[in-house]
């Protein structure tokens, strides 16, 4: 398995958009679980955003519906986070992720993505 590859952050306003990319070789093809989290400053916690479940179904975390959005290009084996309305509660280092799947739940170790920075200015 190559590694997970991201792209697409950077400096944004308030109110503004930003898409977030993850190559993510043999796993979006593996059925693989797939995920975006994100770490905000001053916190060491990885907090979910988005994911592929293990079914094939795509969801957003409750609190961020509405605004970001997770999507497939099965063809590229991208992974897409599209956020929308953004705000600087959303500065953080997001992480694109993988997990086995057997279809039903997600199990294993999540392998991660490099990483990329998000800020939000008011």
């Amino acid at each position: 398995q190559a590694p997970l590859v991201q792209s697409g952050g950077g400096s944004v306003q308030s109110g503004g958009s930003l898409r977030l990319s993850c190559v993510a070789s043999g796993y979006v093809a593996g059925s693989y679980c797939l995920g975006w989290f994100r770490v905000r400053p001053s916190s060491t916690e990885r907090e979910e955003v988005a994911r592929r479940k293990a079914d094939g179904r795509l969801v957003v975390v409750e609190s961020m519906k509405g605004r970001f959005s997770i999507s497939i290009d099965d063809a590229e084996e991208l992974v897409y986070l599209q956020m929308n309305g953004v705000t600087p509660e959303d500065t953080a280092t997001y992480y694109c992720g993988a997990k086995s799947s057997n279809g039903r739940v997600c199990y294993g170790q999540w392998t991660w993505g490099q990483g990329t920075q998000v800020s939000v200015s008011a």
